[in-house]
Order: structure tokens, then C-alpha cells, then sequence
């Protein structure tokens, strides 16, 4: 027994040190963002830090607070927020979530699965309910849950980590649980690019040939676009050209997507130089940038 305890006292140590070691080395860049638009993302931090103070022990304030402090770039301190509410509230799924969203954002792929493998077994059985948006869109509608924003964020960390068999799985379990048209569209987007690294092309288009072409989204114009790309209802080059100009978010989601369909189709230097585009780019916490970035940075003889 005390042999057991020893070596689960290790791996539990071993794992810690590993997130430490991730958060101390890992890059922070802070969000550009005008005057206007700061002023009123640090205005509400300091509402969600007055909120927070008047009830410490409400897991809401809790997370509302470490996803306003995300907004202004500053991630490590949410996620420290989010650890410090984890060590009150060890089963609460939000947590997890929200804090492996921002190891994605630090590049802390391990930490990322780490967080939402537990919060996927958390979820188990229970009832799915509608996240609320921190940035709304223009209607002011959520459009995605907390259950799909869970297993879309396993499949991006576990793709960034090249595991492709695992981000398949995790976008399967998206699927079944992305019951709008803009969250459906955005795991098809996904398991699509899957699909393609994993040599199932075949089942690839049958993903998007799914998606109707008289969707009504609410904000995932750009994965809707692509997966007109994809389906060849729209010329990639031609995407590309109309985006080029937009140093924003646009340009990194476009961008990955338009890389990578490059990459399929053996045309890897013009995949590259879309990728370093994105790069140079300024969206740098975008899952569309952070991507590319892992393309940039991977040997040749392992790109498709």
C-alpha cells in the first residue's frame, strides 16, 4: 500500500510540475485592441473583481472573473483564478472548461486535454445547458453549450497535439450535442480538417456535403465559407485573395482553413506561405493562428 501511494504521489507531483513548468515558460501575448474597445473590457473586469469580492464562494462570479481577465490578455492569471475555484469546487465542469480553453490559449496542449477529458466525464449523463457569451454577437444569442463547447475544444487541443484518432472521437461526441446551425457548422469545420489528416477523404465530404447551403448563422461566416471551399462551390485562391487585406480574425480562421486545403491537395508551398501570412499576423490567441503556427514549426517529412 505505501509502495502504491508512493508512485500515485509521484505521478501527481510529476503532472503538477509539468503545468507549472508550462505556465512559467509560456508565451502571454496580450489581445491589440483599441482604446475604446480596452476601456470597456477592463471596465468590466473591475465589475466582475467588485462582484467576485462581494461573494468569493459563487462559482458564477468565479468564472466570470477569470474570463474577464482573459479578455484583456492577461491568461495566466485566469487561469490561476480558475485553479483557485477548482481547489473549492473539484467537480464543476464550467471550471475545467474554461480553464483548458485558456491552456489552449498558452499553448499548454496536455494541461488542455487534461482539463476537458475531466470535464467530459463530469458532463456524463446530465442535462446540457446554453453558455453565455462573454464577447456577444450582434443578436446577442449564444449559439454554442456548455457540452459542445467541452468535446469541440478536446478535438482542437487533442488536433493540435496531432492526435488526430482522438480530435475524430472528440468531434463525433460535438456532433451529437451541436444543435444550431453555427455550432454545426463550426465541429463540421473541424472534423472535417480531421478527417482529411487522418487520409478519409471520402468521409470528409460526406461531412460537409451534410451542411445545407441556406444556413442561417448568426457568426461563423468564415467556417461556412470554407466548408464551401471544401465542397467546391467556391475557388480557394479566390477565398484567399478576398482576405489577404484583413489583418483580423477572419484572416487566421480563413487562413488555417485555406492552408490546410492546400496542404491536401499538394500544393504545400503555397499552404506555407498562407500559414506564415497568419502568422504574421495579429490574432495570435485565435485557434486559426495557433494552428497555423503548429504547421510552421512541423518538419516537412511530417506535413500531409
Amino acid at each position: 500500500m505505501k509502495a502504491l501511494l508512493a508512485i500515485l504521489f509521484f505521478l501527481y507531483s510529476t503532472a503538477a510540475l509539468a503545468q507549472a513548468n508550462c505556465l512559467q515558460t509560456a508565451r502571454e501575448v496580450a489581445p491589440q485592441l483599441s482604446p475604446e474597445t480596452r476601456r470597456d473590457l477592463e471596465t468590466k473586469l473591475n465589475e466582475a473583481r467588485q462582484l467576485y469580492g462581494q461573494d468569493p464562494q459563487s462559482v458564477e462570479r468565479i468564472i466570470w472573473l477569470g474570463r474577464r481577465t482573459a479578455y484583456v490578455g492577461r491568461y495566466k492569471d485566469a487561469i490561476a483564478i480558475y485553479t483557485t475555484g477548482l481547489r473549492q469546487f473539484p467537480d464543476e465542469a464550467r471550471l475545467y472548461r474554461h480553464r483548458g480553453h485558456r491552456f489552449i490559449t498558452l499553448r499548454c496542449f496536455d494541461e488542455a486535454i487534461a482539463d476537458f477529458e475531466k470535464a467530459s466525464k463530469l458532463i456524463k449523463g446530465r442535462p446540457d445547458e446554453i453558455e453565455p457569451d462573454g464577447l456577444p454577437n450582434d443578436r446577442n444569442i449564444p449559439t454554442s453549450t456548455l457540452q459542445s463547447n467541452i468535446w469541440y475544444h478536446l478535438g482542437l487541443a487533442y488536433y493540435l497535439k496531432r492526435d488526430f484518432e482522438r480530435a475524430l472521437s472528440a468531434y463525433r461526441e460535438a456532433e451529437k450535442v451541436s444543435h444550431n446551425p453555427d455550432m454545426l457548422v463550426a465541429t463540421t469545420h473541424w472534423l472535417y480538417m480531421t478527417l482529411r489528416r487522418l487520409g478519409r477523404e471520402d468521409e470528409a465530404n460526406k461531412s460537409v456535403a451534410a451542411i445545407k447551403d441556406d444556413l442561417a448563422l448568426i457568426e461563423n461566416a468564415d467556417y461556412y465559407k470554407l466548408i464551401r471551399v471544401y465542397k467546391g462551390q467556391l475557388a480557394a485562391t479566390d477565398v484567399w485573395k478576398e482576405n489577404q487585406a484583413a489583418a483580423n480574425l477572419s484572416n487566421a480562421t480563413i487562413g488555417y482553413g485555406l492552408g490546410n486545403w492546400f496542404l491536401y491537395n499538394r500544393r504545400q508551398s503555397e499552404a506555407m506561405k498562407i500559414f506564415r501570412q497568419v502568422t504574421a499576423g495579429n490574432q495570435w490567441a485565435s485557434f486559426g493562428y495557433i494552428a497555423a503556427e503548429s504547421e510552421t514549426k512541423l518538419p516537412q517529412s511530417k506535413r500531409p
